[in-house]
């Protein structure tokens, strides 16, 4: 029986013109024997004709739109369209680096116990050049539960790059899908995911994270204000709940 790994990707009218990069990477991808992949492209508020015809036309691929309500929204409606047991996100701008699904799959079966996956990242510079991710990453191997949370807990930065997620769909439909917030959802899943389960950091390189001005991180309320203290506010009190479901977190 062929097993599935679902990517779901969340795009905006924005983003679109850098589809076909996510799907040459996804194209080059060589999976472990038994397995092969279904990309879930959600175009948040537009049409998924706007798609590009050879993309939408691959047996693949499944698109479908949703009226807009921002990322959260729409990796949930692609995550519910989903068949893999396992699901990873990959974002409308960024490329996976050759092995990427590959490493997250072998793990996921050498350790039956470890719920999710996250990878060393390197970002895309507007120029083309490749320059590491900077918050310093941990040892490669296990993730104990409650490790990440603590971390962002004092710094209010995730550890780890959450757009590298690989989850069981499982665990994934327990934690309830992405939180509807206008940014920050992954890390809020991240969070979530962390004291829920075990998860394990992959040390090669499984993302190329691109940097551009149209990029939802590049916005001026991201980083501060009203709007940043309550989507902090927001993952910290669904993290805390948890904590309590999951005591030894």
């Amino acid at each position: 029986m062929t097993r599935i790994v679902s990517i779901v990707t969340p795009v905006h009218d924005a983003a679109l013109h850098f589809l076909p990069e996510a799907f040459a990477s996804l194209r080059a991808q060589e999976l472990p024997e038994g397995w092969e992949w279904e990309w879930l492209v959600q175009v948040d508020g537009g049409s998924g004709t706007e798609v590009p015809a050879n993309i939408r036309e691959d047996s693949h691929v499944k698109v479908s739109d949703n009226r807009r309500g921002g990322p959260g929204v729409a990796r949930t409606m692609a995550w519910g369209r989903s068949r893999g047991e396992l699901v990873k996100v990959l974002d409308a701008d960024d490329v996976l680096p050759s092995g990427a699904l590959a490493r997250d799959i072998e793990v996921m079966e050498a350790h039956p116990s470890v719920g999710w996956t996250v990878c060393r990242v390197l970002d895309l510079m507007p120029d083309g050049s490749l320059q590491h991710y900077t918050l310093g990453d941990p040892d490669p191997g296990l993730l104990a539960r409650g490790e990440l949370y603590a971390y962002w807990e004092t710094t209010h930065r995730p550890q780890v790059h959450p757009a590298t997620l690989c989850i069981r769909e499982s665990l994934l439909a327990e934690a309830g899908g992405w939180m509807a917030l206008p940014a920050s959802e992954d890390t809020a899943l991240l969070m979530t995911l962390d004291v829920m389960a075990d998860g394990w950091f992959i040390g090669e390189t499984g993302l190329h994270y691109r940097k551009h001005s149209e990029q939802t991180t590049a916005h001026p309320d991201h980083r501060g204000g009203a709007e940043w203290e309550a989507r902090m506010g927001a993952i910290r009190k669904h993290a805390e709940a948890l904590v309590l479901r999951y005591p030894s977190a």
